[in-house]
Order: C-alpha cells, then sequence, then structure tokens
C-alpha cells in the first residue's frame, strides 16, 4: 500500500477506512497480542517495545501499530469518540492481517481502546490485559483539554490554517507528509462538530466509569481479563477506577501494579524537569511482563 512516510524495516501499512495505518510485527510464532500505548502516542513511544520484546521472548508474536493520529498513520476524525475510532480501526486491521481472535492489551489510552475493541468486537478477543486505565474528573478533563481543545481554539480562530500549525498536526505531518493534505482537505463545520463529540466523551457522566462508554457495555467483555491497578495517588489513573472496572468486569482478575507506586508522578516530574524531552511516561511498563505472560499461559 502507497504511503508518504518512510517505513522503517519491519513496518508496513494496511488502508483502513481510506486511511492508511502503520505496523508491524515482533516475534516468529505464538499467539498475537495487539499491544496499544496511550495518549496519541505512536509505536515507538518509549517503553513499549521493551514490553512488547518481553512478551515476544516469552512465546508470543505482538502486533504494534500507529492508530489514526498517531505516529506515522494517516490522521482520520470520525466516530463517537477518538477511542471508537481506534477500536473500529483495530478491529478492522486484526481482520484484515488474518490474525483474530487474539489478545488484546494496552495501557492508560490504550487500555480504553483495548477494552472498547473487546465491547464491541468481542469475536476478536480470546484474552484481555489492562493497565494505567484513565477515569475521574481530573483525568478525564486533562486528557480532553490536552487532546480536543486546542484544535477546536485553532479552527475557530483560524480555521484549517489554524488547525496545520497546532504542534501536535505538525508532528503528524512531519512523520507522514500526506497528512497535510488530508488536514487541509477538512471541512471546518464538519471537523467542529466532530471535535465537540470527542470533546463530550470526556466529559464526566453518571454510569460511565471510563471516559465515553457507558457502563452496560461492560457486559460484553467475557474473555478473561487481567487489570493492573493504577498507582496509589496517580491522579491521571485513578486507583477507584481500577476497581470499578474489576467491579464491571466479571471474573476479572486484579492485581498490583508490578511498578513503584508513584511511577507515573515521578516519570510525568522526570518529563517536566527536562523540558518534555526526557520522556519516561511508559518506561517501567517492561515490568508488567512477568506478570502478563503468567496470565496469559494460563489455560
Amino acid at each position: 500500500m502507497p504511503t508518504s512516510t518512510a517505513l522503517a524495516p519491519g513496518e508496513h501499512t494496511a488502508e483502513i477506512n481510506g486511511g492508511n495505518v502503520v505496523y508491524e510485527i515482533l516475534g516468529e510464532k505464538g499467539d498475537f497480542i495487539a499491544l496499544t500505548p496511550g495518549g496519541r502516542f505512536s509505536k515507538d513511544i518509549p517503553g513499549l517495545r521493551p514490553l512488547a520484546e518481553a512478551l515476544a521472548a516469552g512465546g508470543y508474536r505482538v502486533l504494534l501499530w500507529d492508530r489514526p493520529n498517531c505516529g506515522k498513520s494517516d490522521v482520520q476524525f470520525y466516530g463517537q469518540s477518538e477511542s471508537h475510532m481506534r477500536a473500529e480501526t483495530l478491529a478492522k486491521l486484526i481482520t484484515s492481517l488474518g490474525i483474530g481472535p487474539c489478545i488484546i492489551a494496552g495501557g492508560s489510552g490504550g487500555a480504553r481502546d483495548s477494552m472498547l475493541t473487546t465491547m464491541l468486537y468481542p469475536e476478536l478477543v480470546r484474552k484481555l490485559v489492562v493497565w494505567n486505565i484513565v477515569g475521574g474528573v481530573y483525568g478525564s478533563f486533562v486528557l480532553g483539554g490536552h487532546y480536543v481543545v486546542p484544535s477546536i481554539l485553532a479552527v475557530r480562530g483560524l480555521g484549517i490554517d489554524g488547525l496545520v500549525k497546532v504542534p501536535e498536526w505538525r508532528e503528524r505531518i512531519e512523520q507522514n507528509s500526506a497528512n497535510e493534505e488530508r488536514l487541509r482537505a477538512l471541512d471546518p463545520d464538519e471537523f467542529l462538530k466532530v471535535m465537540l463529540r470527542w470533546l463530550n466523551a470526556y466529559v464526566p457522566k453518571p454510569g460511565q466509569t471510563i471516559p465515553g462508554v457507558v457502563d452496560e457495555m461492560f457486559d460484553n467483555i467475557t474473555v478473561p481479563t487481567l487489570i493492573i491497578r493504577g498507582g496509589e495517588n496517580d491522579w491521571d489513573h485513578p486507583k477507584r477506577t481500577s476497581f470499578e472496572v474489576h467491579c464491571l468486569i466479571k471474573g476479572s482478575t486484579l492485581i498490583d501494579p508490578p511498578w513503584p507506586e508513584d511511577a507515573w508522578e515521578r516519570a510525568g516530574e522526570k518529563m517536566a524537569q527536562s523540558g518534555g524531552k526526557d520522556f519516561c511516561l511508559f518506561d517501567t511498563w517492561v515490568q508488567a511482563a512477568p506478570a502478563i505472560l503468567d496470565f496469559l499461559d494460563k489455560p
């Protein structure tokens, strides 16, 4: 599939819903694990690959992918929420590669994407593993303010010319030149409608433990599920949210984090002190490999 970005060795593309999705597979044999990071970070974000390599060394094949609006993949804007769009994309990627049903795993925003994929496409999932689950007023509002509001302000002020100047979208253009044309082709009014819908998903509501997903959807998760709970004082991924998700997914297994209770806070401080240059938010994730492998290896 043609793409306007330079692919690294081992990378491939698949066209999903009119956009190119960049992916790669680690490992030579074994069951597949679709592994998803958080935020709008790419599959190459520091900390993710060591976990993927550890899982591959444990006898699995690991699918790493750049979600729409992440890394080298094309930008796309549709769906009830950005996570709904990602879930649909992952389901179609798994289907196109013929690797389902497989194991779905992810942390932070990737945990929400993974849970939603399992809810909407249960036939594609064998087991589910999630950690750093976002929830609560603070965590939800931060996401909406960080990932949606800047684009709304840019378009309302300067139209699409303003949108392509938003630093996050400039990065997407730098990694994939086709994204500038895709962004400039957007209708401002339609784009704002999507952004307002995506923003609304992050507004905390009764009966929505995770942003933009009604609690009754958790009834669709019937596969064996491992939940690594949030840290004791982690405002972004509250401990309480992990327990609530554990209650909502019947038969799920909840374990304490294998990293220090304050790992997320200390990583955030380190990143802030370095001006964002020392990215280490996901560096501890590899420590979960033994617990994940133990869970996956059980019948």
